[in-house]
């Protein structure tokens, strides 16, 4: 069965952004290109991992010699995105891999994002039709628009909830229960 591949060559705008509350957060990667949105949901440490790494790939191109390329060394101004999610959220897949990588040609970061794969524990049977079909995100950026979505994201994951500052754990709204190591 072919792959269905949610494909954004020059979107309009892409984010990671959050619903619920600090600690019970489900965090989404979103893609707009006029009336097409995809939304995929991934975990906080995908996000932050994917921000740190373009934002890597971005700085070794700027000291690159002989780099041909225009690389913005911080967030264009006008490229800021701190609208919330667009909404209804209609969550495709969740990722289960992510690649990241450099599209000279373009001028562009290649993000591709596959969906966790299908473990349910039962064997595949070869009588049975499948009805779901494979799926995966292909996101080309320009590289202003991926130095504010590293931001944003930076931004995003670090809005949780605080750390306590003696044993390092997440401090919930309702208390935290510091437990120290013994010494």
């Amino acid at each position: 069965m072919p792959t269905i591949i949610h494909e954004f060559a020059w979107p309009d705008r892409v984010v990671v952004g959050t619903i619920g509350l600090p600690g019970s957060r489900t965090f989404y990667l979103q893609v707009r290109a006029g009336a097409q949105v995809v939304s995929i949901a991934l975990e906080k440490q995908q996000s932050a991992l994917l921000a740190e790494k373009i934002d890597e790939i971005l700085d070794q191109l700027i000291t690159f010699e002989g780099n041909p390329f225009s690389i913005p060394t911080s967030t264009p101004v006008e490229l800021v995105d701190n609208d919330p999610l667009e909404q209804p959220i209609a969550e495709e897949f969740r990722i289960g891999a992510l690649t990241l990588s450099w599209d000279p040609s373009t001028v562009q970061v290649v993000i591709e994002a596959y969906p966790l794969p299908d473990d349910d524990g039962e064997d595949d049977d070869p009588d049975m039709d499948s009805t779901e079909v494979p799926e995966m995100l292909l996101v080309r950026m320009p590289v202003g628009t991926a130095r504010a979505f590293a931001m944003r994201t930076r931004e995003v994951v670090g809005a949780g909830r605080p750390m306590c500052p003696l044993c390092g754990y997440p401090v919930d709204a309702d208390g935290h229960t510091c437990t120290l190591p013994d010494i």
